[in-house]
């Protein structure tokens, strides 16, 4: 399932893109936000800022498991490209929130003025369809699990 070359043109698509669709859910109830994220490449981690009291931020808390997507809008269906996922959120504290932190306010310096916490998601599959290779190509990545 995992080929390099899909990895490469997934991490490339992704860092590219600035903006994700998030899905959280806690069985009973589910919510969809729009948020801004860093892509760190060698984690397979996309890391956005947002309060826990939020809908999306209080049901995070509830279940760490969401999906979402991320895809621009294209004039043509050729030009479609655009990522589904599956991740594990959580809330990052300490050295990790603070290199989060870093990266995502050189990348959104307004967030500087921002006391929200900083949210990794573990990327664990990503399906990403892109008609410029070809109408409806698939290329997917999972991460492996030892």
């Amino acid at each position: 399932m995992n080929q390099p070359d899909d990895l490469e043109h997934i991490r490339h698509f992704i860092g590219k893109q600035h903006v994700l669709t998030l899905c959280a859910g806690n069985g009973m109830d589910m919510w969809c936000a729009n948020c801004f994220y860093v892509f760190d490449a060698e984690r397979m981690a996309l890391w956005l800022m947002t309060e826990p009291h939020t809908r999306h931020g209080e049901l995070m808390l509830q279940n760490a498991g969401v999906v979402g997507t991320i895809a621009p809008k294209p004039k043509s269906i050729a030009l479609i490209r655009g990522v589904q996922y599956r991740a594990e959120a959580v809330m990052l504290s300490g050295e990790e929130d603070a290199q989060a932190r870093a990266r995502y306010c050189r990348r959104f310096p307004i967030a500087k003025a921002m006391k929200a916490p900083v949210w990794q998601l573990s990327l664990q599959e990503v399906k990403m369809t892109d008609n410029t290779l070809g109408f409806g190509k698939k290329l997917h990545w999972a991460r492996s699990i030892l």
